[in-house]
């Protein structure tokens, strides 16, 4: 398993963040690199938010691109690859965007794996009512990805997919680690993370990032920012030591778990 690990990593989501924005997301894309950050998620289904990325990676070594095919048909869901080959050069890792005809894509994927256009291959889902069938693309053993919700508000991918994912040896990313920033709105008094600091830990979201990564299930950590210096912040809970159960239980108990 330890071989085909991301992480654990703090990454950068761009969902809702570098759309129409290029020089957003190249201040954010620097910020992130010059932390270590050197994961990027994206989408087709984020608007112009991958060819934003793309201008601002531009020229800049190390960056691992994870996005995604967001289709229902054959020939878009070639378009969108041809596209991002464009853009990136080669991708990482080619997910399919919550499981949308992801029988179909499977093998024209592992083709263009196979050709070494692409990377690893992923499947995704935003909504637990779908963990089920994720469950079963996973028992495919075709997938080597996996990308999830996870914060302690929601928790259901416990039960069975990162048991699951373990067995099997998929590294996990988790969208939402900031609960889409609902997490953030009301975070508890600095007083009552003292207990974190030995942990490096200075803010709320990095808390709830740390208590993420801390889970050795999971490998890697998306949350979405427009501003580098919330990204440089981010990247410091992507490193030791990490929570015990008492301190995840604790961020927990502050996160109205």
């Amino acid at each position: 398993m330890e071989e085909r690990r991301l992480g654990p990593v703090v990454g950068v989501g761009t969902f809702g963040t570098f759309e129409d924005d290029s020089t957003l997301a190249g201040e954010v894309a620097g910020a992130a690199l010059a932390s270590g950050c050197r994961l990027f998620d994206s989408s087709p289904m984020y608007g112009s938010a991958e060819a934003s990325l793309a201008a601002a990676l531009a020229g800049r070594e190390g960056a691992v691109v994870a996005t995604k095919i967001w289709a229902r048909g054959h020939e878009e869901a070639r378009g969108q690859l041809a596209a991002q080959l464009r853009w990136f050069g080669h991708v990482e890792i080619e997910q399919v965007h919550n499981l949308v005809s992801w029988r179909d894509h499977l093998p024209w994927l592992e083709a263009e794996r196979a050709a070494g256009r692409v990377g690893r291959v992923g499947v995704t889902h935003y909504d637990c009512a779908a963990f089920g069938e994720l469950g079963e693309a996973l028992r495919t053993g075709r997938f080597e990805t996996l990308q999830i919700p996870y914060n302690p508000r929601e928790r259901g991918c416990e039960r069975e997919l990162l048991p699951l994912a373990a067995e099997l040896g998929i590294p996990v990313l988790v969208m939402r680690p900031l609960g889409q920033g609902d997490l953030l709105r009301h975070p508890p008094d600095k007083s009552e993370l003292a207990r974190l600091r030995p942990f490096g830990i200075e803010t709320w979201a990095q808390a709830l990032l740390k208590w993420a990564l801390s889970d050795q299930r999971i490998d890697a950590v998306i949350p979405a920012s427009k501003r580098p210096e919330r990204v440089r912040e981010n990247a410091a809970a992507g490193s030791s030591p990490w929570f015990g159960p008492d301190e995840r239980a604790l961020v927990a108990r502050l996160a109205g778990a």
